[in-house]
């Protein structure tokens, strides 16, 4: 993890009422929605009710009153972000729900390790960044919520160039997600939140396909000195298959320059088949976290010790290459 520049995060807010949209003057937002959802619910209730039990199964009621309520929240402004802008309602109910088909019926993902996660507490997840797209983080964020018995979910630290793009920034904050500097990852972890960090950053996802499982250098080992300072364990963790999503066999330096990106990729694919080429390949995943490595028993004062912050980071490093060299072994195919 390295040093970035500072983005003050929005202030935590419930959005109030008096913010929603309305569509009719003098008329409350909340009755608006109510409106939506009486009549959603009356048509479903009525003869289309048959209908939809056949097409979307039963227990379709209660999933369609829950998204009624996720309507009438989302218009009314009822919902709360936090001073990261992180919505734990819109991540859940829209994000998590996008990515977990892509996690288990495209990945097909397999999760070990998961109970290696404290229940509650701050955590740190260190992990191998790899696959030309950063789709290794998202998966572990829908590994980490969807497995761990308390559905905890994954703050993830960001570089800079994820907050810089139109949308992207908006959504990677609604999402958790914070920029990659040790003030923002020790501010989350003082306050109990899983922490995710790639310290290989663009070498590790921008590495040559010939390259693959072996990680790059982990920087200056700021991530451990943010954990020390809030006396959480770390957890390595392993992530194989992402290396093959997008085999890169070459870089367009001269158009990364021009473009201000850390590398434009080719690969067997792209930009061959055009916008096909932006396929991942379906690749088997397996995401292994280790057993934490804790640091609450050293002083506060150890995170300025650079002997020590670099030996910690070299023993995670470590483990998780080690952790992917026995995957590896254990792997019986790419695809299967």
């Amino acid at each position: 993890m390295t040093a970035a520049r500072r983005t003050e995060p929005a202030e935590a807010k419930v959005i109030p009422i008096e913010s929603a949209p309305s569509w009719h003057p003098g008329e409350a937002p909340g009755g608006i929605a109510d409106r939506i959802a009486d009549a959603v619910g009356g048509a479903l209730a009525g003869r289309l009710g048959a209908t939809a039990t056949k097409v979307l199964g039963k227990g379709w009621e209660d999933r369609a009153a829950s998204g009624l309520g996720f309507l009438r929240r989302r218009i009314t402004g009822d919902y709360e972000i936090d001073e990261f802008g992180f919505d734990r309602e819109l991540t859940e109910e829209v994000f998590l729900s996008l990515l977990r088909p892509l996690a288990e019926k495209y990945f097909r993902v397999e999760v070990r390790g998961a109970e290696n996660i404290p229940a509650e507490g701050g955590v740190l997840i260190v992990a191998n960044h790899s696959g030309t797209v950063p789709l290794d983080a998202l998966m572990t964020q829908v590994a980490i919520h969807d497995h761990h018995p308390q559905k905890r979910h994954l703050r993830m630290l960001a570089a800079d160039l994820v907050f810089v793009l139109p949308v992207v920034n908006e959504l990677a904050r609604k999402a958790g997600h914070t920029l990659a500097c040790n003030e923002d990852a020790q501010a989350l972890l003082e306050r109990g939140e899983v922490v995710g960090v790639w310290p290989e950053g663009f070498k590790g996802i921008g590495k040559p396909f010939s390259e693959r499982y072996k990680l790059q250098r982990f920087g200056r080992g700021g991530f451990v000195s943010s954990a020390l300072r809030a006396g959480v364990p770390i957890v390595p963790c392993s992530i194989v298959g992402a290396e093959e999503t997008y085999p890169m066999i070459g870089n367009v330096r001269s158009l990364a320059r021009l473009l201000g990106l850390p590398y434009v990729p080719v690969t067997p694919t792209f930009p061959w088949l055009g916008p096909l080429g932006a396929i991942p390949l379906p690749t088997k995943w397996t995401i292994q976290f280790g057993e934490p490595i804790p640091t609450d028993g050293y002083p506060r004062e150890a995170a300025d010790d650079p002997m020590l912050v670099f030996n910690l980071a070299d023993q995670v490093r470590e483990t998780i290459q080690h952790t992917l060299y026995t995957l590896l072994v254990q792997r019986r195919s790419v695809f299967f």
